[in-house]
């Protein structure tokens, strides 16, 4: 690492730098954050094949031994759970989520963070996740589909094209910023390659410019949360300082105690308010600061989209399919649904709601979104649930016996895995080629 950097590391630290600089060597803490509208924690502690230890920093927090590799158990492929670095898990805590909330994650990929939202939401309220970068916002996409998130709408946006059209309108927001990652350069070394001051401050203009935007989305009396993986007080103390300044209509507010370290002295900024976390902390490295909005700004009167004819072929596949009543929409021959209304925003939108299918010629071919809702798991009018052979069949792509015909949620312990099209005598395996493998029960050490 580059001397100028572990110098000023000196400077933050102070009697704890020796104590820093023995957790560079050490591998990455690892972690995970249970998924709430699938599963109880306990669940997962008991279906994990690997040693769980609660974390300090949120509510269905865990690490686990940094050796291990849990992306292909079949817990991870069922969304029980999002494999999450553990410092990262205590932002979302302060935002102080209430079911029915609007929320807006305004740099949400690659989605730990928007997952901890929907779990606080429970299937109710709003979860707006926007990513500007594409290739990152695909990411998200795949890993909110996971985790079967539906009351949802992932965008991939500039944030000053979609401020100005949902103006007022969010209970809290969270601007999990790009920063320069100083807490993850065990994970990225280009993290440490590119380190500088320049960029610091190249950083900071781009996380004020994003506030800047946010702000406006947020009610009067709603919560924003500013975030960073990095240490930089260029990036965090000095950000929220400027931030305040610009607008008066904000106060900070206390942190909460589930993280117990304050933030480093800036000017008159009340850094007992501020939170971070070093690697002796027990993570990698976090920064967040909570704040409330005084007064009113402008309200977007929101549009949402009018409702068209849905093809008949969709409304009978999904009757069939589930005894829950929801709203439909057809775009381009593919078929969404949501409990409430659709949203209508001129942006890039990569999902609204559940994506239930697509019309093909003559028939509807379903989509693996509609058996992994956590919505509508309890809802699937035909359900075969697996024994431990069949599901490692099932997942590794190949077929299995199976009497009865048409399409049928897939699981195993009652929790979907996804589906398959049963012809009489099996089932026809519809579990995505890209994620099937031969070691979903298998442990790695």
């Amino acid at each position: 690492m580059k001397t100028n950097y572990l110098e000023r590391m000196r400077d933050y630290l102070q009697d704890e730098y020796e104590e820093f600089l023995m957790t560079i060597d050490k591998e990455m803490y690892k972690g995970l954050s249970v998924n709430t509208t699938k599963c109880s924690s306990s669940f997962v502690e008991e279906n994990f094949p690997y040693k769980l230890t609660p974390s300090s920093f949120g509510e269905n927090c865990y690490l686990f031994d940094a050796n291990v590799k849990a992306g292909s158990h079949w817990t991870h492929l069922a969304g029980l759970y999002y494999l999450q670095e553990p410092s990262a898990a205590s932002v979302v805590k302060a935002l102080d989520i209430q079911e029915g909330d609007w929320v807006l994650d305004a740099c949400a990929a690659p989605g730990g963070k928007s997952h901890q939202i929907a779990c606080a939401l429970n299937n109710t309220g709003f979860l707006l996740s926007n990513e500007i970068d594409p290739k990152r916002a695909n990411i998200l996409l795949s890993n909110m589909e996971r985790c079967g998130v539906g009351e949802n709408m992932i965008t991939c946006s500039p944030l000053e094209r979609l401020a100005p059209q949902i103006q007022g309108v969010f209970d809290k927001v969270l601007v999990d910023a790009p920063c320069s990652g100083e807490g993850m350069m065990k994970k990225h070394e280009l993290a440490s390659v590119e380190w500088s001051a320049e960029n610091n401050l190249a950083c900071q203009k781009r996380q004020l410019r994003i506030l800047d935007e946010a702000v406006s989305c947020l009610k009067e009396g709603g919560i924003l949360v500013y975030s960073t993986c990095t240490y930089a007080i260029e990036e965090n103390e000095a950000v929220i300082y400027e931030f305040l300044k610009r607008h008066p209509e904000m106060e900070l507010m206390d942190g909460g105690d589930h993280v117990k370290r304050r933030g480093l002295p800036y000017k008159d900024l009340d850094v007992s308010k501020v939170r971070r976390i070093y690697p002796m902390d027990g993570g990698e490295g976090h920064f967040f600061a909570k704040m409330r909005k005084k007064g009113g700004m402008k309200t977007s009167i929101l549009k949402y989209k009018k409702v068209k004819k849905i093809s008949p072929l969709a409304i009978e596949f999904i009757k069939e399919q589930s005894d829950l009543s929801l709203n439909l929409i057809e775009i381009n021959n593919k078929v969404y649904a949501r409990k409430e209304m659709f949203l209508d925003l001129d942006v890039n939108v990569l999902r609204q709601g559940i994506y239930t299918g697509e019309v093909v010629k003559n028939r509807f071919e379903p989509h693996q979104h509609f058996y992994m809702s956590s919505l509508l798991m309890s809802h699937y009018r035909h359900v075969i649930d697996m024994n431990k052979e069949e599901a490692q069949l099932f997942l590794s792509g190949n077929v299995f016996p199976y009497e009865q015909k048409g399409y049928v949620c897939c699981s195993y312990k009652h929790i979907p895995l996804g589906y398959g099209k049963g012809d009489g005598t099996q089932i026809k395996n519809k579990y995505p080629k890209g994620l099937r493998t031969l070691k979903a029960f298998d442990r790695t050490d």
